[in-house]
């Protein structure tokens, strides 16, 4: 009976606040950061008030309170991903270029160690549950498993398809996006095996995803501009929701029981409130900046950070991404109105 009362009381909180009395966001800054370099995922570290920004042969270190470039980490090979291992104070970088991962301390920011992976790592994922780091290889289509404490490899996961995002439920179970399948690989974490494939139905090549791991739902952004709402126990497709064009980052804030999507190419932040598990409602499209396609989240102050840059007016060879406007690079403060 306490049980039943307890996720009574749960689902109440979850609805307690209707998606139309949700508080609008607004664009509060934009800080000119410039540097050179593209610009792939962007990571939060709380504890220390830093936004992680890779820009491809090196890490832009943001301090949050002031919104200056505090530092930087230098000599990488294409990178892709952050993530950091607090208890072990070390943080871990995916070069892409290379097909390694670098470790550097999290109070000096220096080089700890470079361990190879397998090729074209892409995003980079943190497990508290096993301690260990989980990169996702878009060319040799698996995941690379190293312990976070010792910098070891412990083992490889065969994807049988180009992962994107992933997440974990923290209990021994990852998730990641396999975006030429249309699907969500579920991995156990401790045996390094694939559980499950479970097809998007309606959601096209997955590149975000979000997790609600109180009430067990995936939300995958995809490139056809919805948005999937995924059980992470049954797999099944609950709903989609329309979401803007260009995902490639997406965050859920259970404080607000808000979804975020970063679109960079219709230059739109897409928030939606999470009405109850099942339900979900497009509070907000935000215009934010053309290219504005990923993002970090402070939860604790639910501020979203992303960036961009300008591009060049003249058209990209092709097969080629357009080319940046130097010194242009921006950071883009996302706060509630």
């Amino acid at each position: 009976m306490k049980r039943v009362i307890a996720v009574l009381i749960a689902a109440a909180v979850l609805v307690a606040v209707p998606a139309f009395a949700q508080k609008q966001y607004k664009v509060a800054n934009t800080v000119k950061l410039g540097g050179e370099g593209g610009w792939d995922y962007l990571y939060y570290d709380k504890d220390a008030h830093r936004l992680f920004i890779t820009r491809g042969t090196h890490v832009m270190v943001v301090d949050t309170n002031t919104l200056k470039v505090s530092a930087d980490i230098p000599d990488l090979s294409g990178i892709h991903g952050v993530t950091l291992a607090p208890e072990f104070n070390r943080g871990f970088i995916s070069n892409g270029g290379d097909n390694s991962v670098t470790i550097f301390d999290l109070k000096t920011l220096n080089k700890l160690d470079n361990v190879k992976v397998g090729e074209r790592p892409d995003a980079i994922l943190y497990d508290p549950f096993t301690k260990h780091v989980f990169t996702f290889n878009a060319r040799s289509k698996d995941s690379t498993v190293v312990d976070a404490a010792t910098g070891k490899v412990v083992g490889t996961v065969p994807l049988g398809g180009k992962p994107e995002f992933p997440a974990t439920d923290e209990k021994g179970k990852v998730f990641v996006n396999i975006e030429d399948k249309s699907e969500i690989a579920e991995i156990d974490a401790n045996k390094l095996t694939v559980l499950n494939r479970w097809p998007l139905g309606s959601c096209q090549e997955p590149s975000a995803l979000a997790f609600d791991r109180a009430h067990h739902r995936l939300f995958a952004g995809c490139d056809n501009k919805v948005m999937a709402v995924v059980d992470s126990v049954s797999g099944k497709v609950v709903t989609t929701v329309p979401i803007g064009e260009g995902v490639d980052a997406g965050r859920f804030n259970a404080n607000t029981q808000e979804v975020f999507m970063s679109c960079g190419q219709d230059a739109v932040l897409t928030v939606i409130h999470e009405d109850s598990p099942d339900k979900y409602t497009v509070t907000q499209n935000l215009p934010t900046a053309k290219g504005a396609r990923t993002m970090a989240m402070d939860y604790e102050n639910n501020v979203a950070y992303l960036v961009t840059a300008q591009r060049d007016p003249k058209p990209p060879a092709p097969g080629q991404r357009p080319t940046m406007v130097p010194g242009s690079f921006e950071l883009i403060v996302v706060k509630a109105e």
